[in-house]
């Protein structure tokens, strides 16, 4: 062991070196709490501007969306999903893996560039017109952008030479981007160019079969904005250039929406506008009042028949060893949009509301300023972000800490308030307290409860949180 001689300044300037050093590693070092002053999330709602022309934010969700920085746009009808949107929409993709699941979907993933000639020979190449993305390689051979993906899953069943009636139906999913050149998008997420739809398509061996299957993908579109807390209306739609014989809408009913809708105020008919006769005002099922409504469309369900299995002979050996044709259908959701209108539907003007299990966290910690009579609870905040997970494991990953310890807990509350995360606990004097108290806020929808309570209830009422 070397010994050395020094000064006391040469000792104190070696420690404050040492100190600094470790300054500098903690800053790089993560202990894993997640901790809002290292989000990158650019918000604007205090100075009440935002990225984009004031004409064009014409709903609430988008003007929301874009102040609160979940969204930013990229160019018309694109935008960026910025961290905690892209953990709700995560949150929804599970969600609906979930359902798709259920009925035995399989998830499977095609290629968005796809080539021409297979849209050629549906007719659809030009049937879509200007609304589909067209574009040539270096060797002058065309493409398309898919905004749907009928021709391309019906040649890769095709090819299937060998293909058993034991072997249907066959359920293939999957949630990818999808473009289309809208003329004029609009509205944020709810029309874009570039958005995220899930495309589920079946094969069947018979008519009766498919419309089993159909009824059965219904239901699982039923579980999905069930599980979300949405009021939605199934509608009877025009299949439009998709095709086939059967065709439903799930809308969710807004001021916003671009689609008209008849629904019957007795039973559970409903109609997009554009399905039924102009002059049509009772219900065909039971002949009551039709009444009319905007909705948001958010889902699309088709009974395609052999609309696209006949131009691509997709085909399977029958009981008697005969080709016979499979019948299709295919069904959207609309992944960014449905994202939206659920803002769209639930938020009040000022603040955004989400469906509870897609909310990009489920708990927000404010803990007291700095300086503040409170301060030492400061300690009690960051214990309470430890404790909780290791309580409810399924909050691991959930929770926030708003450690903006420079501001106030009034204006870190109204942020809170603002990004709507389902459950903001303030860590402020009452935690200091002989009789300890924290203060949890539940806000859903329309309805915000306050409730001061111990560490004990403060746990047992998240325990009631759902998570995906």
């Amino acid at each position: 062991m070397r010994v050395f001689t020094c000064t006391s300044a040469q000792l104190l300037a070696l420690f404050n070196r040492e100190v600094a050093h470790t300054c500098v590693l903690r800053r790089y070092v993560h202990d894993g709490r997640l901790r809002v002053s290292n989000m990158f999330q650019p918000m604007s709602t205090r100075q009440g501007k935002v990225s984009g022309k004031g004409k064009e934010l014409t709903c609430k969700s988008q003007r929301l969306m874009l102040q609160t920085g979940l969204i930013r746009q990229a160019h018309p009808g694109a935008f960026h999903l910025m961290g905690p949107a892209l953990r709700a929409v995560e949150k929804l993709v599970r969600l609906v893996d979930q359902e798709m699941g259920a009925i035995g979907g399989q998830k499977v993933e095609m290629p968005t560039l796809t080539p021409g000639e297979l849209w050629k020979a549906t007719d659809r190449w030009d049937t879509m017109g200007t609304e589909l993305f067209k574009l040539q390689d270096r060797h002058k051979a065309d493409y398309c952008l898919g905004p749907t993906h009928e021709e391309a899953v019906t040649e890769i069943v095709a090819a299937q030479s060998n293909l058993s009636y034991k072997q249907l139906p066959i359920k293939l999913y999957q949630i990818t981007r999808k473009f289309r050149d809208e003329r004029r998008p609009r509205f944020g997420l709810l029309r874009g160019r570039e958005f995220l739809m899930k495309d589920l398509y079946t094969f069947d061996t018979s008519e009766e079969t498919a419309r089993e299957t159909y009824e059965g993908v219904s239901q699982a579109y039923s579980r999905v904005f069930n599980r979300l807390g949405l009021d939605y209306v199934k509608v009877e739609a025009d299949p439009g250039d998709i095709g086939g014989s059967l065709s439903h809408e799930y809308h969710l009913p807004a001021e916003v929406g671009e689609d008209q809708l008849l629904v019957c105020s007795k039973c559970s008919f409903g109609a997009n506008k554009e399905a039924i006769a102009a002059d049509q005002t009772s219900c065909p099922s039971c002949s009551g009042a039709l009444s009319l409504t905007q909705g948001i469309e958010v889902g699309h369900t088709f009974y395609l028949g052999t609309k696209y299995s006949v131009v691509f002979n997709a085909s399977f050996l029958n009981n008697k060893g005969q080709p016979q044709l499979c019948e299709m259908g295919c069904y959207g959701l609309g992944m960014t949009r449905i994202l939206a209108a659920a803002v769209e539907v639930l938020s009040l003007a000022d603040q955004i509301r989400w469906p509870g299990v897609i909310a990009p966290y489920q708990v927000y910690i404010i803990p007291p300023k700095k300086g503040s009579k409170e301060e030492a609870a400061a300690q009690l905040a960051e214990e309470l972000y430890d404790i909780i997970p290791q309580e409810l494991p399924h909050l691991k990953g959930e929770i926030l800490l708003d450690n903006r310890s420079h501001m106030t807990i009034g204006k870190r509350l109204k942020d809170a308030n603002v990004l709507g995360y389902p459950y903001v606990i303030v860590v402020g004097k009452q935690a200091l307290e002989e009789d300890q108290r924290f203060e949890l806020i539940h806000q859903t929808g329309q309805q915000t409860q306050t409730h001061h309570v111990s560490r004990e209830e403060l746990l047992q009422l998240l325990s009631n949180c759902v998570t995906i």
